[in-house]
């Protein structure tokens, strides 16, 4: 299955036709969606009639635009005109949206053709992959253990070679989460750079972007995605640089602060171990002035359980009253739970917040990037919401937030993060390193993960289940 940047240029120089492409993709998720659980609802006949029409219009030298004939999986919490989007719940399986989101939009007018919606947990609820309409997400390196979540269904089907490449959305870690467990690459841009629509009660945490199997391909499709909508009030402007262009560029010469660990959180020596290698590896490599840290920061943890709960929590408490029973459990305690929140609180939240995003800019003053690992732990089995060690021991409404402590600090400060994966534990599991860079500098974050990437490549291993 070639990636993203492969198959346009295949397809335009006339070796690949989008009919073959979208026919492999459709063949690969026969083969392993069953095991995975990756997608949803397939298109395939619509997708096929549309690689025909693509493929004619190659032939006669015509092109949408970069992505022109590739066929792609999106989240199952984007809005597709005409095309189911059940958001994870059984509670909108008969959810038609009657316009595209900007990102699905933009993707179509690019050349690319939406094949299939993947899995999600409930309304993009937690970082595991548990869920009652597709099932649980299972990583392509031992389907027995958890993909992560909630953009499960992304990172799964990318890393399986279902698809070149997928849409996901990131609240507190939703594309970095999988894509550690998988195995891909993901970056979780600046707040605004992707626009999202439509409003969600989260919309301060809350981040769309794609999950691919390389830095390169993630760079064009934040070139194509990149930019304001009237749709998304927060929308950054257009980028003043093409970001896969800047990917080619040399290195600058870097100060890199390297990070073993946030809040005191202990690490699984498996991830410790590759994370250091990694490093040091980099540290040697590339020009690039590395300085171990521990940070002062404390866990903004109460912080995000307030923003998120309360303003999930309440926002869909009224609407689904009365069908708590079809809801994921987790949901639903989310749901009561957001009830001990008053106004005063969430208020007192949005200060933190700007207290600990204050902190984390002040970083950046005197560091270029911020290297640290993206999750402190592998995998753990698909049926559980997290690692057993915390099963039934936390009261929070937000649980799978103690083992992703390192991913939502930096939805609530903006920042653009990227999970690459930087080495494989002894039992064949992938493990992300997370590099994040001053707000608005995703160009910076997107050219150092190529430079990594041209040192310690990853895209060419392939999961047990495909070989």
């Amino acid at each position: 299955m070639p990636d993203v940047l492969q198959a346009a240029a295949r397809i335009r120089d006339g070796q690949l036709s989008p009919v073959a492409l979208v026919q492999a993709c459709v063949d690969s998720i026969k083969a392993n969606n069953s095991t995975l659980n990756a997608f949803g609802d397939v298109y395939a006949e619509a997708a096929l009639a549309e690689a025909h029409v693509l493929a004619a219009e190659a032939a006669r030298g015509h092109f949408r635009g970069p992505l022109h004939g590739v066929p792609f999986g999106v989240k199952d919490l984007f809005y597709t005109a005409g095309l189911r989007t059940t958001r994870g719940s059984l509670t909108a399986m008969d959810n038609v949206p009657a316009q595209d989101a900007p990102i699905i939009r933009r993707l179509k007018a690019a050349g690319g053709i939406v094949l299939g919606k993947t899995a999600t947990t409930e309304f993009g609820w937690t970082g595991a992959s548990h869920s009652r309409v597709f099932g649980d997400g299972r990583t392509p390196w031992n389907p027995a253990l958890s993909s992560g979540g909630s953009s499960s269904g992304s990172a799964i089907a990318t890393a399986a070679r279902m698809v070149p490449a997928a849409l996901g959305s990131d609240g507190g870690g939703s594309v970095r989460i999988p894509s550690a467990f998988c195995g891909t690459f993901a970056l979780k841009g600046s707040l605004g750079r992707i626009p999202t629509w439509p409003w969600s009660a989260t919309e301060m945490l809350s981040h769309a972007g794609p999950i691919t199997r390389t830095v390169r391909d993630s760079a064009l499709l934040f070139d194509v995605l990149s930019g304001p909508d009237a749709l998304d009030h927060q929308a950054l402007p257009a980028p003043e640089e093409a970001y896969l262009a800047r990917c080619e560029q040399p290195l600058p010469r870097l100060r890199v602060a390297y990070c073993e660990t946030l809040f005191g959180t202990p690490v699984a020596p498996p991830v410790a171990a590759a994370v250091a290698s990694a490093v040091d590896t980099l540290a040697r490599q590339l020009p690039l002035e590395v300085e171990r840290v521990v940070l002062p920061w404390q866990d903004p943890f109460e912080t995000f359980e307030t923003l998120w709960v309360a303003g999930r929590g309440i926002a869909y408490g009224k609407a689904l009253q009365g069908r708590e029973s079809e809801l994921d459990p987790g949901f639903a305690a989310l749901i009561g739970k957001a009830q001990r929140y008053d106004l005063q609180a969430y208020l007192a939240a949005t200060a933190q917040r700007a207290a600990f995003a204050n902190q984390v800019h002040g970083l950046f003053e005197h560091y270029d990037l911020l290297l640290l690992p993206t999750l402190p732990i592998l995998p753990f089995p698909a049926h559980l919401s997290g690692p057993e060690a915390l099963q039934g021991d936390d009261a929070s409404a937000v649980p799978w937030a103690r083992w992703t402590p390192f991913t939502y600090p930096f939805n609530l400060s903006g920042n653009p993060a990227a999970s690459l994966p930087c080495g494989w534990s002894d039992s064949g599991l992938p493990i992300g390193l997370q590099v994040v860079g001053p707000r608005h500098a995703d160009g910076a974050v997107l050219q150092f993960c190529a430079a990594v990437e041209d040192h310690l490549p990853w895209a060419h291993k392939l999961p047990p289940l495909l070989r």
